[in-house]
C-alpha cells in the first residue's frame, strides 16, 4: 500500500451477491445454490475494477467494504485475490479501513481469517441478528448462537481487532425480555462496533408474504426496543453516532461515514451504487449480464438533477452529530432560518437538541427522523419558490 496522501478520498464497495440461504426479511440483491457462478463472478468483478481504477488514479482510498450476500461465503482465497488487485491498481492508502461482512457459520475458521487479515482486511461485520435460536430460524437464518461465538473467537485469535455485530430488532414473536438478552451476550462478546436494526417487513420477501400470520412486536414495543438499546448500549461504552449504529470512542465505521456525509464511493457488483465523479449510479440486479460485461445502470444522476441540499438535511440528520448551520448555508447558499424555527418546535418537543454549530435529532426523534425531515424539506421548498418568485419579479431583496 502507498502511503498517505492528500488527494480526494475514494471508498470502495464491492458486491459480493452470493449466500448459501436466502433469508426471509432479505431484500438485498443476494441469491442462494448459484454457487457454480462464483468464479466467473470473481473474473468479472476483477475486470471491472480494473476497467474503473483509471478514473480513480488522482484519488486515495481510505475504506473498502465487502458487503452482500455473503461475502465471506466467497472463500479467503478469491477475497484475497480481488482485495490484491484493488491495492495493486488503486491508491490504497496505508491505514484504510477494510472490511468483510460475514454470516458466522462461514467466519469459524480462524486460519482463514487470518489469511484475510494478512491480505489486508482490517474489520469483520458479523450478521448476528438474535442471540436466540429459535427466533435465528424463524427468520431464515442458518447459524447458530454457538457459531457466533466461534467467530467471535476465531476472528481474535487470527488478531483481527475490529469487529462490529449486526442485531435485529422487532423480530415475529420477540419480547423486550428476548431483545434484552440478544444485547446483553452481544456485548459480552466485546465487539468494538453494534448495529441494531428495526425488521423491517419489504415487499415480496417470504416474511411479507407471511405477515398476516405472524405475531409482530407493534410499533410502540419496536420503538421501546429501540430506546432501550440506545440507552444500554451507551452505558456499556458504545456511543451512537447514527441513527442505529453504536461503537467505542475511534472504530465508528468509517465506510459508512461517507454515505451520511455526502463523501465519494465507487460501487462494483449488480445493484451496487456509487456517488463518483459528480454522477449518482447504480447497477442493474443483474449476476448473468454482470458475469458477461453488461454494465447497465439503473439509474444516473448528475450533479445538476441531485438535490443535494435535500440530501444533506436528511443524512446529515441521521447521525448524532445532526445539522450544521454554516455549513449548510455556506455550500448551499440557502438561508437556515425556515429550518430553524422548526427546530426550535422539535426542541421544545424533546425531539431534537442544539448543537454548538446547528441542531442534532435525540433518539426520540430518530423514531419520528422521516416526518422530521420531510417538513424540514417542505419548509426549504418554501424557500426556494419564494426566492425564484422574487428572482422572477425582479425583487433582489430575497436572499
Amino acid at each position: 500500500m502507498r502511503a498517505h496522501t492528500e488527494k480526494p478520498a475514494l471508498g470502495l464497495y464491492i458486491h459480493i451477491p452470493f449466500c448459501k440461504a436466502k433469508c426471509a426479511y432479505c431484500d438485498f440483491y443476494s441469491l442462494a445454490h448459484s454457487e457454480e457462478k462464483i468464479d466467473a463472478y470473481t473474473a468479472a468483478l476483477l475486470r471491472h475494477l480494473e476497467e474503473v481504477a483509471p478514473r480513480a488514479a488522482g484519488m486515495q482510498v481510505d475504506t473498502v467494504y465487502f458487503g452482500g450476500g455473503t461475502p465471506s461465503y466467497l472463500g479467503a482465497s478469491r477475497l484475497a485475490r480481488l482485495l490484491q488487485a484493488v491495492q495493486r491498481r488503486y491508491n490504497v492508502v496505508r491505514d484504510a479501513e477494510i472490511t468483510l461482512e460475514a454470516n458466522p457459520d462461514s467466519a469459524g475458521d480462524w486460519k482463514a481469517l487470518r489469511t484475510l487479515r494478512r491480505a489486508g482486511f482490517n474489520r469483520l461485520s458479523l450478521g448476528v441478528q438474535s442471540t436466540d435460536d429459535a427466533l435465528l430460524r424463524r427468520i431464515g437464518r442458518i447459524h447458530t448462537y454457538e457459531q457466533v461465538q466461534q467467530a467471535v473467537t476465531a476472528a481474535r485469535r487470527a488478531k483481527l481487532t475490529n469487529l462490529s455485530l449486526d442485531l435485529i430488532y422487532g423480530l415475529p414473536g420477540q419480547t423486550m425480555e428476548d431483545w434484552q438478552r440478544t444485547l446483553a451476550d452481544a456485548v459480552a462478546l466485546a465487539p468494538e462496533h453494534v448495529s441494531c436494526y428495526g425488521l423491517k417487513l419489504e415487499e415480496g420477501t417470504p416474511l411479507w408474504q407471511q405477515r398476516q400470520q405472524l405475531t409482530l412486536p407493534d410499533d410502540d414495543a419496536q420503538a421501546d426496543m429501540y430506546l432501550y438499546a440506545v440507552a444500554a448500549l451507551e452505558e456499556m461504552g458504545y456511543a451512537q453516532y447514527e441513527i442505529s449504529n453504536f461503537a467505542r470512542p475511534g472504530r465508528e465505521s468509517r465506510h459508512n461515514l461517507k454515505y451520511w456525509r455526502m463523501q465519494e464511493y465507487a460501487g462494483f457488483g449488480p445493484g451496487a451504487h456509487s456517488d463518483f465523479g459528480g454522477v449518482r449510479y447504480g447497477y442493474v440486479r443483474d449476476l448473468d449480464g454482470y458475469i458477461a460485461g453488461k454494465l447497465i445502470l439503473a439509474e444516473s444522476e448528475t450533479g445538476e438533477t441531485l438535490a443535494r441540499d435535500y440530501e444533506y438535511v436528511m443524512l446529515s440528520l441521521r447521525t448524532a452529530a445532526g445539522i450544521d448551520r454554516r455549513t449548510f448555508e455556506n455550500r448551499y447558499r440557502q438561508r437556515f432560518d425556515p429550518m430553524e424555527r422548526l427546530f426550535v418546535q422539535y426542541g421544545q418537543a424533546g425531539l431534537a437538541a442544539r448543537t454548538e454549530g446547528g441542531w442534532c435529532l435525540t433518539p426520540k426523534g430518530f423514531l419520528v427522523s422521516n416526518s422530521i425531515i420531510v417538513a424540514l424539506q417542505e419548509a426549504l421548498g418554501r424557500q426556494k419558490a419564494a426566492r425564484q418568485a422574487a428572482a422572477a419579479a425582479g425583487d433582489l431583496r430575497i436572499v
